[in-house]
């Protein structure tokens, strides 16, 4: 099964733009989670739960940049320009506008292998035998991503990092 049959019709455009999303919305939870806290003093577990959500899907959104943009063939500075628009609140959004604009989005997962010489990389192959497995790829997604945020729960808070 591919990521494109018309059972799921997961394109790389979808699945980008859905995390983007998520990670603005997450970002508006996180604010008032801080808003609430800081300014108003009510320190309530829903600030915890925003935090934890933003972080969730701050680093699954880093994840699909990465994973979209090898698919996509954008090359390092903008897969780094995508996952740096994560720490600007709400820069996903416009960032995938343009990329939707510029074309960036365009087209299906390349499963197959071209007469394409970038087709030879190690990690375009990679990418390439994971996307064929939709499932493996699927878990090792979402278990990088759980345990990335479970390291950032025991390293504590990042306003804490540098103390």
């Amino acid at each position: 099964m591919s990521l494109t049959t018309p059972r799921t019709r997961l394109t790389p455009r979808l699945f980008y733009r859905t995390l983007a999303i998520a990670e603005a919305v997450t970002w508006k939870l996180l604010i008032v989670g801080m808003l609430l806290k800081y300014a108003a003093g009510i320190d309530t577990p829903f600030s915890f739960a925003a935090g934890l959500a933003h972080g969730f899907v701050f680093i699954a959104y880093a994840a699909t940049a990465v994973l979209v943009g090898i698919n996509q063939r954008w090359g390092f500075p903008l897969i780094a320009g995508a996952v740096a628009t994560a720490i600007v609140p709400y820069a996903t959004v416009p960032f995938d506008r343009w990329l939707e604009r510029t074309g960036r989005l365009e087209g299906s997962w390349r499963i197959e292998k071209s007469d394409d010489p970038r087709d030879r990389s190690v990690i375009d192959g990679l990418v390439r035998w994971m996307l064929r497995r939709p499932i493996l790829l699927g878990t090792v997604f979402v278990v990088a991503v759980v345990g990335v945020v479970a390291g950032m729960l025991v390293a504590g808070p990042p306003s804490e990092w540098g103390a």
